[in-house]
């Protein structure tokens, strides 16, 4: 018999719920199909479901309160419990128990698990209350915020309710809770791979790449049917504008100032919002890169043209991503022949004049548009990236550190943080350009 969850660790968490007891019968599957299983419930949720039936079903003692006698002995039971899972799943997931998680309420033991569960490790979220609960705006509102943090949200089956009431609100059957679990392990293997590039000398990595690339159509084919595609898909018909690379500020006819952009991050954003369905338009300043097929793509060289272009289309786009590195200064003067040495003599001096803020005028001048930002960093990345998403008008900010390995100009990886404008932060392990790309979108498409 095939076991798809082999030797997976699996946190199964119960809350307060009339369908809790289905929890049983997830357990009973999880550990037919090779798993290993540890619950951890609320309080409230031992008035629905036994902790005897859960304890015979997974074979592991139960935790219930925060200072467990079972667990204590342990120490920092819930880190080390978080750490031993390749996965948690909250099925079901009362109105309450979704609010505390959203805010980093962590007075409950499965809480404190949720919240230790390392970034890489996936959390899935099946609500289940009544439907009037379900589409409160306060619920919604924290569904919003966890699927912001990179949580898997399933979403709750429409149906008979125990009110007697009939709408969404009830805990999707056990295959469906199966198949969540079953796809969120199987993109565990990217993170592995990164794992195992890391341990590598930085000269062997892009040969490391070049054997076993990350492949974005297989990416998203296996996205397919599962929450995370069910979020990528609102992109879909979208109008997203996408600056990229760096510009290029002339001094004479033959010489500039610029900076190491490569655009790839930018080619990276557009290739796979295109992929996703969305009418995309690239702003583009000089690289050595080829532009997706079927993007409305805008060749510029100078800041200022940039600013012009990027003028145009903004009005009447959903989203815009400024993902390129403008020049913050050109010169006053820009000489339409080469300056040549014998006349400029043993020093030249250039005056330097500021470009346009094209991200603060656009973020001035934005009605309905979701605008992004990057902040690249030197020090003080997570300080100085807030302070541009303020002052910027930004909706999220993409934080990356310039000048370390896996981030930054001219390397296939990045290395990102997510901040929006909420003060909540996301952060990443070293991933190529594509997956940071797809990371990013996939954050924004959970505020649609």
């Amino acid at each position: 018999m095939d076991k798809p969850l082999q030797n997976k660790k699996i946190v199964v968490g119960v809350t307060g719920s009339i369908a809790a007891y289905k929890s049983a019968l997830l357990v009973r599957e999880l550990i037919k199909l090779g798993a290993d299983v540890q619950v951890v419930m609320t309080p409230s949720a031992t008035k629905f479901i036994t902790q005897t039936t859960l304890e015979s079903l997974s074979r592991h003692p139960i935790v219930v309160e925060m200072f467990s006698d079972i667990k204590q002995t342990s120490g920092a039971w819930h880190v080390q419990l978080a750490q031993w899972a390749d996965a948690m799943i909250i099925a079901p997931c009362s109105a309450s128990t979704l609010s505390k998680i959203a805010h980093g309420q962590s007075d409950t033991a499965l809480v404190c698990v949720a919240m230790a569960l390392p970034p890489e490790k996936p959390l899935l979220i099946a609500p289940a209350m009544d439907f009037d609960m379900w589409q409160h705006p306060a619920t919604q509102n924290n569904v919003k915020i966890l699927a912001s943090f990179g949580n898997i949200i399933i979403p709750p089956a429409e149906g008979e309710l125990a009110s007697g009431l009939i709408g969404p609100g009830r805990l999707p059957e056990i295959p469906v809770l199966v198949e969540y679990i079953i796809s969120a392990l199987s993109s565990e293997r990217y993170y592995c791979k990164i794992d195992e590039i890391l341990q590598k000398p930085l000269e062997s990595i892009d040969e490391s790449l070049e054997k076993d690339k990350w492949n974005a159509e297989l990416e998203l084919e296996q996205l397919k049917n599962k929450m995370k595609f069910q979020a990528l898909e609102k992109l879909r018909n979208k109008s997203i504008l996408i600056t990229a690379g760096p510009t290029v500020e002339k001094i004479d006819s033959v010489r500039f100032i610029s900076n190491f952009s490569t655009g790839k991050m930018g080619y990276a954003l557009a290739n796979i919002a295109n992929k996703l369905g969305a009418n995309v338009i690239l702003v583009s300043g000089p690289t050595q890169l080829a532009p997706p097929e079927n993007v409305h793509f805008v060749p510029v060289t100078s800041a200022e043209e940039m600013f012009n272009e990027v003028q145009k289309f903004f009005p009447n786009v959903d989203i815009a991503i400024f993902a390129a590195a403008v020049a913050d200064f050109t010169p006053e003067i820009k000489h339409s022949l080469k300056l040549k040495k014998e006349d400029i003599g043993d020093d030249l001096i250039l005056k330097l004049v500021r470009t346009k803020d094209i991200l603060a005028e656009m973020g001035k001048s934005k009605t309905n548009q979701f605008i992004v930002g990057f902040a690249l960093e030197t020090e003080d990345l997570l300080k100085n990236a807030r302070e541009k998403l303020e002052e910027k008008y930004c909706d999220l900010i993409v934080a990356n550190q310039a000048n370390t390995p896996h981030s930054g100009f001219g390397t296939d990886f990045n290395t990102i943080t997510i901040i929006d404008k909420y003060d909540r932060e996301i952060k990443f392990i070293p991933m190529p350009k594509e997956k940071v790309a797809l990371e990013i979108l996939s954050t924004i498409a959970s505020y649609f």
